[in-house]
């Protein structure tokens, strides 16, 4: 059990199939605090039968991971690893993913998502780097990231395009060093 900064219980969990329709809620909702997520208001549209088999497969992975950052039995954020298995050229590169609500940012919860997962990459034996595209415009995430040492390997301009306005993405990496 971890703490945010201001004191709140989180327990990290790992997805089974009955979290399926709180994970499909819980994307609804971030859908709708933010424009910084690849999808949209209403363009979450997995059904939970689609969830429970995508928890299965990453479950059964050694190199993917989705993980569920819990605060009084509720998803406060979500993060996930995945890996492309089905190529050895690219298997040992991870793509991060963390989500958390509005009510929850600021709260150190990131610091928390970022500690495990980046622990379970170098306990994994498959992982040795990560990726991920962050928005240039969202500062509170790149710091988070760079807190934990990805560098920005790129820019993509104007990839991402919002009510009549292009933003560009920042990718970034992280080397993982084994324990």
């Amino acid at each position: 059990m971890d703490k945010t900064r201001n004191g709140i219980d989180v327990m990290i969990k790992i997805p089974e199939y009955g979290d399926s329709k709180k994970i499909i809620e819980f994307y609804k909702q971030v859908g709708k605090e933010t424009t910084y997520l690849g999808f949209s208001e209403g363009e979450y549209q997995v059904t939970e039968e689609q969830q429970s088999a995508m928890i299965k497969e990453i479950n059964a992975s050694g190199n993917n991971i989705m993980i569920l950052a819990m605060i009084d039995g509720t998803i406060a954020g979500i993060g996930t690893i995945s890996s492309n298995n089905k190529r050895i050229k690219s298997k040992h590169v991870g793509l991060l993913g963390i989500v958390i609500s509005a009510e929850y940012c600021n709260a150190g919860l990131g610091t928390i998502m970022m500690d495990y997962l980046i622990k379970w990459c170098k306990d994994n034996g498959e992982t040795a780097k990560v990726s991920l595209t962050v928005r240039k415009d969202n500062p509170r995430a790149i710091a988070l990231y760079e807190k934990f040492g990805f560098e920005t390997e790129g820019v993509l301009k104007k990839e991402t395009f919002i009510d009549g306005e292009y933003y560009d993405s920042v990718v970034m990496g992280l080397m993982i060093k084994r324990l």
